[in-house]
Formats: structure tokens, sequence, C-alpha cells
């Protein structure tokens, strides 16, 4: 994993679904799920997928924003609580990313927390990474992303 640098901040979005953690798991343990959570403008393309589980392996892919081409490499491993998995990039544009998916019971269902602790690289880079990975362009992907699934799983 890549050390995590001093100057990190994190990002949280919270929803609270009517589902089951079943489904919840279910859905994100799908193979297609990358993509449908993935939104346009934004397209993936995987070039490698060695996961054994989402908390066990690695995934090799490019985003394309645009026409601009963004590789990444990520590794799945288990999260902080028995229902959450993280990945983290290995490398890729940023200087550090990761991401905890928690699925936690509440009464209403499941709550879905996305953590992402993030830093930028210094540079031209860094000014690029921070125009597509933080921000409103980060508030609008993870709005997406929950919408996505609340869709999908109830």
């Amino acid at each position: 994993m890549t050390e995590k640098p001093a100057s990190t901040h994190t990002f949280i979005k919270k929803s609270v679904m009517k589902t089951t953690l079943d489904k919840m798991m279910q859905f994100h343990e799908h193979p297609n799920a990358f993509s449908k959570l993935t939104p346009p403008p934004i397209f993936v393309k995987v070039h490698r997928d060695d996961r054994t589980s989402i908390t066990q392996g690695e995934i090799e892919f490019t985003l394309w924003v645009g026409f601009i081409p963004v590789k990444w490499l990520a590794c799945h491993e288990a999260g902080p609580t028995d229902s959450s998995f993280v990945d983290y990039m290995i490398n890729g544009p940023m200087a550090y990313w990761r991401h905890e998916h928690i699925f936690t019971e509440v009464d209403d269902g499941i709550e879905l927390t996305d953590r992402i602790t993030l830093a930028h690289k210094s540079g031209l880079q860094g000014i690029l990474t921070r125009l597509m990975f933080d921000g409103i362009p980060l508030k609008f992907l993870f709005f997406y992303r929950h919408l996505r699934t609340r869709l999908a799983i109830t």
C-alpha cells in the first residue's frame, strides 16, 4: 500500500437504503458493479481483474474522462468491519487514494458509507486530479454511485 502522506483529506458520503445486507453485498460482488457505478461521461475499461472476492485481489483499469485516459492499479482488502471492504490505489494519478465501503445494519435497512481518504500529487497532475477527483466532481460521483446502488437493490 502507498504510504499515507501528511496532507490527506477525507470525503464521506452516507445513505440509508431499504434493503438487506445480503443484497448490498451481492450488488457490490457482481462483476459489472464497477461499470454500473461509473457515471457518464466517464467510462471504465478493465484490463486485468485478479480479485478473488471484494476483499482480496487486484484490479487494473483505465477511466476514460472524456478523451483523457487515467490508469489505475487498485488492491481490494477487508475493511474495518465484517461487512465492509477497502480498495486502495497502488499506482495511479493520485498521491494517495483509500476508499472504504462500509455497510451497517440500521433500523431502516442498510447504511452505505463511502469514506475516501485522498491526497494529490504536486504539479500539473495534481491540478488535474483536483479537477476530476475532488470537490464537486467527487460529490457528484458519489451522489451517482449511491443513486445507482439504491436503484439496483431496492
